[in-house]
């Protein structure tokens, strides 16, 4: 493995900036280990060479020019980075992960990826993805299953596995991933990886092709917490192109990862969020992590949020009613795939045609179980009484940062499982998002940061942490200040201690 594949993303661009490396030099690397690993992985699903190499020498001239100027380029300037593939990026491939959307190149730029062009951030490709992100471990993709760079055999998680894979297997030193109910930060938790929701309407939904409406949220996925902090600032802020985006400052998040104080921090474990059902070598490193935050000055209390347990419940009424709404476009007669189009069908027919072939099996779940909760004698028993739910919830949240600063518990109530395990059984699949649906469903900041591996199985364990809405720096300074503890012990970050790949080229 090419040394340039194992820097993080702000030591790469200290060796730009510093003249050490191209950008050109850094993403040829990172293509050649594509290359020599990714067959084994598949976390991605189509790869950009041309686009990314171009990509490169257009950084490397700029920052040429920007030395006789004195110009500052942006800090990743040149970094490569590996998007999920339910983001547009125009001429590029993208398919949520669907057959539906096979072979569609979208004819413009995503927000989000508008920011990472114009931080001079290199885009290396799309990475693979449950489709339409409906799912927690990425075997629902249309294109094939994506593997956990720390046991193939394993899921890395979901909707993201791609993106949070890609990084894990030094493919990558960032990606970008989509949140709706877990999906950034189970598949970090699940790879020992740094994944972060950003408060909703914090990072633009503009080109994000929508799952749930008032539920997703594009945020970033790194190797450290200061990569994910630069990564968050060059995506964030307010965009008038989204009409649910906030209107306010970047929090300082950057400046919080450096820091990592948390002395005086007040910290509330959630009473809810562990217990029977956890695994016990999740629940070791949670409660180490704690105790670390405790010894570095930070005051932590328990604290109760009784509804978190209705959660998940309403969560799976709210995404489907919103999946149902929101797909209802693909019906063959604007874009994407088309059946049965030969001159005998009508137009209904040839949309039905097109979405039994185009849809996955959960695909058509959600959309059926959304539909009938939106149904005339069924909408106030069921969605109705959801969104009530979910403003319980949000009280709880509310209630409980007036006692402290964040919250926290383990990420996943267990490690990442075998590929195969859960697949047929809907309702265990989505138990894995527990501990993330209250932050989605209540709109605030939250991340999962590596603490450590269990014991029965040596995978990673996530620390997750929720923060009041646009206090995403809290985050960071948590992040900051646990990855430091525990790099103490460790002698680095958590993926050095993840098995080698084997070169599959």
């Amino acid at each position: 493995m090419s040394d340039l594949t194992r820097k993080t993303a702000a030591e790469l661009a200290e060796l730009m900036t510093s003249g050490q490396a191209s950008s050109v030099e850094i993403t040829q690397a990172h293509l050649d280990r594509i290359a020599a690993v990714d067959g084994a992985v598949h976390a991605f699903l189509h790869v950009d060479t041309e686009g990314a190499l171009a990509q490169a020498k257009a950084v490397d001239d700029k920052r040429t020019a920007a030395r006789k100027s004195g110009e500052q380029l942006s800090p990743l300037a040149g970094v490569p980075l590996a998007l999920k593939d339910v983001l547009t990026q125009e001429g590029v491939p993208t398919t949520a992960g669907s057959k539906i959307l096979e072979g569609w190149k979208p004819p413009y730029d995503s927000t989000v990826v508008k920011r990472l062009k114009a931080a001079g951030i290199v885009i290396l490709g799309k990475t693979n993805m449950d489709e339409f992100a409906m799912g927690s471990s990425t075997e629902n993709s249309a294109y094939g299953t994506t593997h956990n760079p720390w046991d193939l055999a394993r899921i890395p998680g979901g909707s993201g596995g791609g993106s949070s894979a890609a990084i894990s297997a030094y493919e990558a030193p960032l990606a970008i991933g989509t949140d709706t109910g877990g999906s950034i930060r189970q598949p970090g938790a699940f790879t020992g990886t740094v994944g972060v929701k950003p408060t909703y309407g914090g990072t633009s939904r503009y080109g994000l092709i929508a799952l749930a409406s008032s539920l997703d949220t594009p945020g970033p996925c790194a190797r450290t917490t200061l990569d994910a902090a630069l990564l968050h600032e060059a995506i964030a802020g307010y965009d008038p192109m989204d009409s649910t985006s906030i209107n306010q400052p970047v929090p300082a998040v950057v400046e919080a990862a450096r820091n990592g104080d948390v002395a005086g921090l007040r910290i509330g474990v959630v009473k809810e969020l562990g217990g029977e059902g956890y695994q016990s070598g999740v629940e070791a490193r949670f409660h180490e992590a704690v105790e670390l935050l405790t010894k570095l000055g930070a005051e932590v209390v328990e604290v109760s949020c009784p509804h978190f347990e209705y959660a998940l419940p309403a969560y799976y009424l709210i995404l489907p009613s919103e999946a149902s709404s929101n797909l209802a476009k693909f019906d063959a007669m604007r874009y994407g795939l088309r059946v049965g189009d030969d001159g005998t069908n009508s137009a209904e027919t040839v949309t039905s045609l097109t979405r039994e072939a185009g849809f996955g099996a959960e695909v058509k779940r959600r959309i059926i179980l959304g539909t009938h909760a939106l149904s005339s004698g069924y909408y106030d028993a069921y969605y109705g009484q959801a969104q009530k739910v979910r403003t319980l919830i949000a009280r709880d949240f509310a209630k409980a940062y007036e006692q402290v600063d964040v919250l926290v518990s383990p990420a996943t109530p267990t490690t990442a499982f075998a590929i195969g395990d859960r697949i047929d059984d809907p309702i265990a699949m989505y138990k894995n998002d527990l501990c993330t649906i209250p932050s989605n469903l209540a709109g605030n900041a939250a991340a999962s940061f590596p603490c450590g591996l269990a014991d029965e199985d040596g995978l990673p364990v996530g620390f997750h942490v929720m923060a009041p809405v646009m206090r995403d720096d809290l985050l960071y300074t948590v992040g900051a200040a646990l990855e430091s503890a525990l790099a103490e012990q460790w002698g680095g970050v958590l993926m050095t201690k993840a098995p080698e790949l084997e070169v599959t080229r």
